[in-house]
């Protein structure tokens, strides 16, 4: 454990070594098996953690173990891959440990394709493209303000919202956009941590299926491979 901790380390000094390496580090642990059980499950969390490190956690909207459980072709995909890891080293040319290189190489693009294959499905899922549009149209239909869409939009752009910034957005007298924000805030549409923290995105559950269709029904919902 001492030497993989030390071989992953060199992962951290680059981007994309990181993200290569939770794919590596996923099988490496299995292989070392340092627990008489629950390893698949601590890779698993291990994997989950690197993500959250290298800058792609899913942050709950998307998850690998549910990819590895599933697998690209079929359920006994990720058996199969996590075997062929374990391969033995295959000449001179095929690394320099006693595991295959090449084999690891092969198990490691398969797992980074599963991983991508989870955030394209999550993405169509909850097509995040296309949520301005419907929730401008929701607030449009439910609040009677003309610029309450703006203040939707600006907030979904940048996450947050200094209250002070509402006047600026909507463009109108200070009164007004304190106004605009406790109506939104009342029938749920943004929220906050204090009456004078900067306010973010709510949804209400009332409106879930207009805001995520394809999650809640309602919408195609996207191919799953």
């Amino acid at each position: 454990m001492d030497h993989f901790d030390k071989r992953f380390q060199i992962a951290e000094r680059s981007s994309s070594g990181r993200i290569i390496a939770i794919a590596s580090a996923h099988h490496r642990l299995n292989y070392i098996h340092p627990f008489p059980d629950g390893n698949g499950r601590v890779s698993r969390l291990m994997s989950h953690a690197m993500a959250l490190t290298a800058g792609i956690g899913g942050q709950g909207l998307w998850s690998v173990s549910r990819g590895l459980a599933r697998g690209l072709t079929d359920r006994g995909e990720y058996k199969r891959m996590m075997d062929l890891a374990d391969s033995p080293r295959r000449g001179d040319r095929d690394g320099r440990g006693n595991l295959s290189e090449a084999a690891l190489k092969t198990f490691s693009e398969w797992f980074l394709k599963v991983t991508l294959d989870q955030i394209t499905f999550s993405a169509k899922l909850f097509d995040l493209g296309g949520l301005d549009q419907l929730y401008r149209r929701l607030v449009a239909d439910t609040v009677d303000y003309r610029c309450v869409p703006e203040l939707i939009s600006a907030v979904l752009r940048h996450g947050a919202l200094e209250r002070g910034d509402a006047q600026i957005v909507l463009k109108t007298s200070e009164r007004t956009a304190r106004n605009t924000l406790s109506i939104l805030t009342a029938a749920g549409f943004l929220t906050s941590a204090s009456p004078k923290t900067p306010v973010r995105l709510a949804f209400p559950l009332d409106y879930r299926e207009r805001l995520f269709p394809n999650l809640f029904g309602g919408g195609d919902l996207p191919v799953e491979r």
